[in-house]
């Protein structure tokens, strides 16, 4: 997928580098899968902010996903691919032989007019759905339900896969995005390919007016803040306020925050790699 380097005719074009969008077919989502979505504005139902630095932004229309991909054994034809403003991957329209449409995540590869099905058992082609138990060894799938029926909640992001290793009676073992290797029931569904968009991460905004856009507004340095407001707040002059740490005191850069005696630590193999 290319992408845009622009001459720098303004100091904001300099270092910018943008999405060409070369794949998408169409502008204009679908009007039977989308809905209004206001803003919250990092505030939840009291008022209060909740979640700082969020704000503004252009309007957006929520797109309905199927995450769930559970039409099994009805091929859908592949319509469009469209931009969706919630993620950072592209999506596909499908049109399927009963006449139902539904979004899903477009895969890698995945253009307009290709044929795909969500069953138990199909043939191991781009944009298929299958049980991990029926899918070839060594595989590079996404959209990985943790849960059976619970719909895809693993590498779901712009450009992510995982990995198929190993099959067991009850489990498969999948390499995930981060690094970690954990078992994964085997009758849990997931989509063949690696999902679209993997350019996402080269782009570069340029300017603080294209992040606003996208509902961000400026952060403060949290060593610029009180004690009141931040642990790494006050000192004298350009103190650095120590080993950076949240509002709430918890370190970060490598300190584990995961349970000990968590239910799901006997399922992950190799814990993810450290950044």
């Amino acid at each position: 997928m290319p992408i845009i380097k622009k001459k720098p005719i303004t100091p904001s074009q300099r270092f910018q580098i943008l999405n060409k969008f070369a794949e998408l077919t169409k502008k204009k989502p679908e009007k039977s899968l989308v809905f209004g979505l206001s803003k919250k504005g990092g505030r939840n139902n009291t008022g209060k902010i909740t979640i700082k630095y969020i704000g503004g932004g252009h309007k957006k229309k929520y797109r309905m996903l199927d995450f769930k991909r559970n039409k099994m054994g009805i091929p859908a034809i592949v319509k469009s691919i469209e931009y969706d403003p919630n993620r950072s991957c592209f999506i596909s329209l499908l049109h399927y032989l009963d006449g139902e449409k539904k979004y899903i995540l477009s895969i890698k590869g995945l253009t307009v007019g290709n044929q795909i099905v969500s069953d138990e058992i199909t043939k191991p082609r781009l944009g298929n759905a299958m049980f991990l138990k029926n899918i070839p060894l060594g595989s590079i799938i996404c959209c990985i339900e943790l849960y059976p029926k619970a719909g895809a909640e693993l590498a779901r992001s712009a450009g992510t896969y995982a990995q198929l290793l190993a099959k067991q009676e009850k489990y498969c073992t999948v390499k995930l995005p981060s690094g970690e290797t954990r078992m994964v029931l085997s009758n849990c569904l997931a989509t063949l390919g690696s999902v679209s968009n993997q350019d996402h991460k080269l782009v570069i905004s340029g300017k603080a007016g294209r992040t606003r856009r996208l509902g961000k507004r400026p952060r403060t340095r949290c060593v610029a803040m009180n004690p009141v407001d931040h642990g790494m707040g006050g000192g004298e002059g350009k103190a650095t306020g120590g080993h950076p740490r949240n509002r709430n005191g918890i370190p970060s850069h490598g300190f584990k925050t995961r349970k000990k005696n968590k239910k799901t630590n006997k399922y992950i193999i190799r814990k993810r790699k450290n950044n």
